[in-house]
């Protein structure tokens, strides 16, 4: 991992969110 800021680019936000959402639907 760089840790070039504190927090994350909108890219990997954006990223991240997919994730958590595609995680979700398949949870419920």
């Amino acid at each position: 991992m760089k840790n070039t800021q504190k927090g994350f680019t909108l890219i990997e936000l954006m990223i991240v969110v997919a994730i958590v959402g595609i995680l979700a639907a398949v949870a419920l």
